[in-house]
């Protein structure tokens, strides 16, 4: 869920959203610290777990779990649950492909969602970018 890198001024992302740390935007206008911003990460990411498990089959393995909180902290439990790919976990048909879909915003293709798409979709897969 590191795909932002650390950034500990709040600024605005390719499509207008004020972000800061690792991601978040939920951000004041003011410096963080490193571990203000892991603390943050931690946050979303236990909420984003807990947000999409009803959507999830119990039984998935861990990678696979792993790549979908990845997935749903840059997109939204919404837009998750929502998706696709989640459907097609619940449905125990292949999903880790659908990932390689979710690349645009504010309707362009973006390089590094490109990039944390084909990270995420590895991981799901059960394999590594490098």
């Amino acid at each position: 869920m590191a795909f932002e890198g650390l950034v500990l001024r709040p600024y605005r992302d390719p499509v207008g959203i004020l972000t800061v740390c690792y991601g978040e935007t939920h951000a004041e206008m003011r410096t963080y610290t490193p571990d203000e911003c892991r603390g943050m990460l931690e946050a979303s990411a236990r909420k984003h777990a807990m947000q999409i498990e009803p959507c999830l089959p119990a039984d998935l393995p861990a990678h696979v779990y792993a790549a979908s909180i990845s997935f749903a902290y840059n997109v939204g439990a919404q837009a998750f649950c929502g998706s696709t790919f989640a459907r097609k976990l619940r449905n125990k048909e292949p999903a880790c492909a659908e990932l390689s879909r979710w690349v645009y915003a504010g309707g362009r293709i973006l390089p590094g969602l490109v990039r944390r798409r084909a990270a995420e979709r590895a991981m799901c897969e059960g394999s590594h970018v490098h």
